[in-house]
């Protein structure tokens, strides 16, 4: 099995054969942008390399960034534990070009990597483009060989990509995958069909190419750029679910472990009951939130980052109660530093 170590590696190593320079995750917490309270993408380290305002070195770039996606635009705090894929904290996976190559490559390499190095079948795959993007879709027909029936078209929602209120942004096109009926978690419900962009967890989005060509300013125009460039963002915990072959994020390797140590302190086993699940579920992730928060130098206070972060923390806790009153009394001593060590050994690489 490809652990979740592996998986990271794997991505990295494939880019930098292509010539992409390796760069750190950046602090979750933005450097000089006050609109957004956290680091939500991979691209918000490169957003003055985006508007032209500052050159790199180097013209194409990979990572894997930390994000935190529980404030603004891009918020998935109520999600958590309710459906098998969101997260508050979540590594994504990235490749960039800066001026240099733009959608022929980003969809030949997209659809390279999954489908040769990670074998994924292609026929499962489907892919979506923005309303008007015809030369999106005359690629995928073109490099990948997808027919029509599996390129969708869908609006602003779905297929424009904007990091905030404001900034650079641009059309983007998704991949996602047929996970099959199984995975499907309405399938009970009357009149249900499970769609690309659905309400059912069985066509999974797993990476998202990013086009931007605009920025956003303070009165909501879009503005062309200087130059075109590529973003892309693929979530960690959605591909390794993949490929090793589970059907939610929560039984993936890393997140078990950090699953073990809050059945060690409860007394409890995951897998009993939905209504346990859930909280199990929101316990690891608000684990990992706070515990990459603190180490990023945000403390708990009654304001801005540090109030979010006491909200995790209270959280968390009040998940404690459906599990039992072993892990309610503990984890509120233990929680930010018990559950997040396993996952600081486990996530290097997001550091």
């Amino acid at each position: 099995m490809l652990t979740g170590n592996a998986l990271r590696q794997s991505f990295l190593d494939y880019f930098v054969a292509r010539h992409h320079t390796q760069v750190r995750s950046s602090s979750l917490v933005p450097e000089n942008d006050p609109t957004l309270l956290f680091t939500n993408a991979g691209m918000v380290q490169f957003k003055s390399v985006f508007l032209g305002q500052e050159r790199l070195p180097f013209t194409r770039a990979t990572s894997a960034q930390k994000c935190l996606r529980i404030s603004g635009k891009h918020n998935d705090l109520e999600a958590v534990g309710r459906d098998t894929y969101h997260h508050t904290f979540f590594e994504m996976l990235g490749n960039w070009s800066f001026g240099d190559y733009y959608k022929e490559e980003a969809i030949g390499w997209a659809w390279d990597l999954l489908t040769r190095e990670w074998r994924l079948p292609k026929e499962r795959l489907w892919t979506t483009v923005y309303l008007d993007d015809d030369e999106a879709e005359r690629l995928w027909i073109k490099v990948a060989g997808i027919p029509t029936e599996r390129i969708l078209r869908f609006g602003q929602k779905e297929n424009f990509w904007e990091m905030g209120e404001t900034g650079p942004c641009g059309p983007c096109s998704e991949i996602h995958l047929d996970r099959g009926l199984e995975a499907c978690d309405r399938k009970m419900v009357k009149g249900h069909r499970c769609l690309v962009n659905g309400d059912c967890a069985r066509f999974i989005e797993l990476w998202n190419l990013v086009f931007i060509q605009y920025n956003r300013n303070d009165q909501g125009s879009l503005q062309d750029l200087p130059a075109k460039h590529v973003d892309t963002g693929m979530g960690m915990e959605r591909i390794t679910a993949v490929l090793q072959g589970v059907l939610s994020n929560y039984d993936i390797d890393y997140m078990r472990d950090l699953i073990r140590t809050t059945e060690d302190l409860a007394a409890k086993k995951y897998g009993e009951s939905a209504e346990q699940d859930l909280s199990f579920g929101v316990i690891a992730d608000h684990a990992r939130a706070v515990a990459f928060l603190i180490a990023d130098g945000v403390v708990p206070s009654n304001e801005g980052r540090g109030y979010v972060l006491r909200r995790l923390l209270r959280r968390a806790a009040r998940h404690g109660r459906p599990i039992g009153p072993p892990l309610q009394r503990r984890l509120g001593r233990r929680l930010d530093f018990e559950a997040p060590r396993a996952h600081h050994r486990l996530c290097l690489g997001a550091g």
